[in-house]
């Protein structure tokens, strides 16, 4: 018997250093995160997905993997109909908790807007007169 993959309908964009930093990370964080990303191609959620406080409401998700001591994160948003935009894949070096510091969040910030652009200029339809 033959089983059908199923394929990805959203593309995927990387923001930034996001692609470079995701392939940089070590082989079993990448396959945690490379799998979160597939699934929001597919328009699913990954069980770890998350929302990001301070971003409003789900657009914006973060995948956390732990591995060997080391806290390590993926920052997604699937607010824009039928892309997926890879905002930020950094690990974590903060030791106050499980807050994201600021230099993230403004990071993260800065790359939703390039997003926000981008997503306009390259997929939004243009209404015609």
């Amino acid at each position: 018997m033959i089983a059908l993959l199923p394929t990805a309908k959203r593309p995927v964009e990387f923001v930034g250093t996001a692609r470079r930093a995701l392939n940089a990370m070590p082989d079993e964080v990448k396959s945690v995160f490379g799998y979160a990303i597939f699934q929001a191609e597919l328009g699913e959620k990954h069980p770890d997905a998350k929302p990001l406080k301070g971003f409003g409401g789900a657009g914006v998700l973060e995948v956390v993997d732990d591995y060997q001591g080391d806290a390590y994160r993926a920052v997604y948003t699937v607010k824009f109909a039928g892309v997926v935009y890879v905002l930020h894949v950094f690990q974590k070096k903060s030791k106050k908790g499980a807050k994201t510091e600021q230099r993230d969040i403004n990071t993260i910030k800065a790359r939703l807007k390039i997003a926000e652009q981008h997503y306009a200029e390259h997929y939004q339809r243009k209404e015609t007169a």
